[in-house]
């Protein structure tokens, strides 16, 4: 017994090549169904790598509170008078229920020269609270971060990023613990680095150095003055995370003296409501790239169904030739569902291979995408669409089933007569 019927493949492989065209069409409606799906899929991903990228620095669930301008007239106070947060807001931040990790940012003017013996350079300097580590998913490499201590005693301590290190200390790349200890100097106030971080954001994170808050209000004449709070809020949801910035904007009206309503006196940035409104977009998204991929797929099944019903109507005098020689009903149907097969594998093959092509084309062409691209990396998961070619060979071969089920049951007499 033969385990591969080379007589049926040959004739299957030349009913095709004999009607080129109608095999053409038919593939090409399959190959553009399976190539629409992978080309969209991979779009989307793109689109949600880039996003998430944008997100992947800064804690999701998180408040970030600005001072900003009164717009509203309240209790004898003029419109336009400027909110400065103070040290003692972030203190009042601990009275306020559902705040994870709190840290404030005290801005320093400008870029500062940092020197270390013969090297210099600039760098974005932050002063901050130690739970800024959480905020920004800061990664402690060598050392240590922040911490309490150095608020209380104002230390001269800093944390420098890799590349700072990389560049300010020529024995780093051999010896990674070699700044812990060294002074370096910003300004005209020298700093010991206590600690050299990296971070999952862009390489601009790791040009950035840290000090304490209290630290940099001393030096650099900050006056107690924050510029900025964050805070986590945990796994509070979007409801619970906008009561909990409104519990915040309540207390700091009672305390700035301004309208509970006015919204323009502190500017709230709610991460975790902004972050779930790209969640919803991806999962829109998705859903669309699904149901046109899915339409085009099925407009490819009808197609190889209408083909498979010309193909047996066609073929209806042969089928009754065959069974008069004593051709089984199995080995006629086996012969069109083979054709469907055929045809829908072949196509979804060249499909997939030409949506892949267009994928890592366009993955080259925008390249990683920038720190602040929307759309970086798009790649799709090969095995959704291979389920995606499996449910089209399926259905190509149902397609075929039917209608040479019905033509193999007629009696050959009747085949034969057939127009």
């Amino acid at each position: 017994m033969r385990i591969i019927d080379t007589d049926k493949w040959s004739e299957i492989i030349d009913t095709l090549f004999r009607h080129k065209l109608r095999t053409s069409l038919t593939a090409l409606g399959v190959g553009w169904g399976i190539f629409m799906l992978v080309l969209l899929l991979g779009a989307g991903k793109g689109l949600q790598n880039g996003v998430e990228h944008n997100f992947r620095d800064d804690a999701v669930n998180s408040l970030w509170l600005y001072g900003g301008q009164t717009s509203i007239a309240y209790k004898g106070m003029p419109v336009g008078r400027q909110i400065q947060f103070k040290n003692e807001d972030y203190d009042a931040l601990g009275d306020i229920n559902g705040i994870e990790y709190k840290t404030g940012r005290f801005y320093l003017r400008g870029d500062y020269i940092i020197r270390y013996k013969n090297k210099s350079s600039s760098y974005s300097t932050r002063s901050v609270h130690p739970d800024h580590q959480y905020l920004e998913n800061t990664i402690m490499d060598i050392g240590r971060f922040i911490n309490q201590t150095d608020l209380d005693q104002n230390r001269k301590v800093v944390i420098i990023g890799k590349l700072v290190a990389e560049e300010l200390f020529d024995e780093f790349k051999e010896n990674p613990n070699f700044p812990i200890g060294k002074w370096i100097i910003m300004g005209d106030v020298s700093f010991q680095v206590v600690g050299i971080f990296s971070d999952s954001g862009s390489e601009r994170e790791m040009q950035s150095i840290y000090l304490p808050i209290t630290t940099a209000q001393l030096a650099f004449n900050g006056q107690g003055k924050i510029n900025q709070l964050m805070m986590t809020v945990g796994n509070a949801s979007i409801e619970e995370s906008n009561i909990i910035a409104k519990n915040i904007q309540n207390d700091f009206a009672a305390r700035h003296k301004f309208s509970p309503d006015d919204d323009r006196a502190v500017r709230v940035r709610n991460n975790v409501e902004e972050f779930a409104k790209f969640q919803s977009l991806f999962l829109f998204i998705r859903g669309f790239v699904w149901i046109v991929s899915l339409m085009t797929i099925l407009a490819g099944i009808i197609g190889v169904s209408n083909i498979m019903l010309i193909i047996v109507k066609e073929r209806t005098k042969e089928i009754g030739v065959r069974k008069a020689l004593g051709a089984t009903p199995y080995s006629i149907v086996s012969l069109i569902v083979s054709e469907a097969i055929v045809i829908t594998s072949v196509a979804g093959f060249f499909g997939l291979t030409l949506g892949v092509a267009a994928i890592m084309g366009m993955k080259i062409l925008v390249g990683g995408g920038g720190d602040n691209s929307f759309f970086r990396n798009p790649e799709v998961d090969l095995y959704v669409v291979l389920v995606a070619i499996g449910l089209l060979v399926f259905s190509g071969a149902l397609a075929g089933f039917f209608p040479a089920y019905k033509a193999a049951k007629i009696a050959p007499i009747v085949a034969l007569r057939a127009d």
